[in-house]
């Protein structure tokens, strides 16, 4: 595929961090295909596999977690990428990377870190997933981390748009390695961000309905899924209510690309260039206006009605609660810890602390359940409320 002059091009790539490499042929991969690849079969990424989505610690299979939100959002970014002419496996890195930065319970968890660091610079899940693909997960002989590309990290780091102050954790890696972090990431990068709200904007109306969290007249009737569900029921008329409301989530996904598509086409006229991309001062891929503002009021319902439904606050509560324990535990007895974090445990201050929250952040869900009960004998109830 011959890509645009506006996309990412592999042949170009500003390289890794660490130029030493082994030397071991495996295969003729581009340099982004092969950041794809040390993504996916690292610890990391496995370990979304039992990390929170939308419900913690859900016990239903038909759930999404970390994992299945990251491949399905990897799923809708491609096909963006592909159509925009843009690289393909540089756009799907990003999207399978974007969330590995996420402590245990998701947002309550990164809350609970925060918390706990107030004092050593606070925890950022954005600023994380850099610290653990450049530091904490490395398999390599050679090398810290997973020495991926610049375009990578530079997209992981600026996927929401240049960065004026950088939490303490992007601050030293981008000392170390500069991001240039005032500028607009790729196109790749950004069309990985607005494929992660097309996903959840519409996967989580299905899990919020399987939950019984979502009330299905409240939502059918809503403006910014009225006109679809209408036709799905003019379209299939006596058809069973689950295959109608998959057909609802389906269409909303496609309307929703093709109004990115279009619109990002039309921003893209006049641009020749990555640079220019980079220099443009605003996003170029965006939804129409419309779509923007229908989007947004979608979101202030989804978060009224689901993500803040009150058992999803309590839920959060005790997820904090949880994890604010791990950390006053590992603070006054690090034996607590694997042996392999007690050897290499700072001696001082902030080092120390965000060593432990780096230990913790790296849990799954259930791992820091039963951490929590091996150190305190019991497990809070109430930690999964699905």
């Amino acid at each position: 595929m011959t890509l645009a002059p506006y996309a990412s091009d592999p042949s170009r790539s500003r390289g890794r961090e660490f130029s030493i490499e082994n030397g071991i042929a495996r295969g003729a991969r581009s340099p982004y295909q092969r950041d794809r690849d040390r993504i996916i079969h690292s610890i990391a990424f496995r370990r979304l596999r039992y990390k929170t989505q939308v419900f913690v610690a859900p016990d239903g299979d038909h759930y999404r977690v970390r994992l299945t939100h990251s491949l399905e959002v990897a799923q809708i970014a491609r096909v963006i990428a592909r159509i925009l002419g843009l690289d393909e496996d540089l756009t799907e890195a990003l999207a399978l990377a974007h969330d590995i930065g996420h402590p245990p319970f998701g947002h309550a968890g990164e809350d609970a870190l925060d918390a706990a660091l107030h004092k050593a610079g606070g925890f950022d899940h954005n600023a994380h997933t850099l610290r653990t693909l450049m530091r904490l997960d490395s398999p390599y002989c050679e090398h810290d981390g997973l020495n991926l590309t610049w375009e990578t990290l530079e997209g992981l780091a600026k996927h929401n748009g240049p960065v004026a102050s950088p939490t303490w954790a992007l601050a030293e890696l981008d000392a170390a390695y500069n991001l240039d972090l005032g500028t607009h990431a790729s196109l790749e990068a950004q069309v990985a961000a607005l494929s992660d709200d097309i996903a959840y904007d519409n996967h989580d109306i299905d899990d919020g309905l399987r939950a019984g969290f979502l009330d299905l007249d409240e939502l059918l009737a809503h403006p910014f899924v009225v006109d679809h569900w209408n036709e799905v029921e003019r379209r299939y008329p006596g058809v069973p209510l689950d295959r109608q409301l998959a057909e609802l989530i389906r269409s909303q996904i496609g309307v929703m690309v093709n109004d990115l598509v279009g619109q990002t086409q039309k921003n893209l006229v006049g641009i020749g260039s990555i640079d220019e991309v980079r220099d443009a001062g605003r996003a170029l891929v965006a939804f129409s206006p419309e779509m923007a503002e229908g989007e947004r009021a979608f979101k202030r319902f989804m978060y009224d009605k689901l993500y803040y439904h009150p058992e999803q606050l309590d839920t959060a509560k005790r997820a904090r609660a949880l994890l604010a324990e791990l950390y006053s535990a590992y603070s006054q007895e690090t034996v607590l810890m694997e042996e392999s974090w007690i050897d290499t445990m700072p001696r001082y201050e902030p080092a120390r602390s965000r060593h432990i929250a780096d230990y913790i952040a790296g849990m799954t869900d259930r791992f820091a359940i039963a951490r929590h009960a091996e150190i305190y004998g019991r497990t809070p109830e109430g930690l999964s409320n699905v």
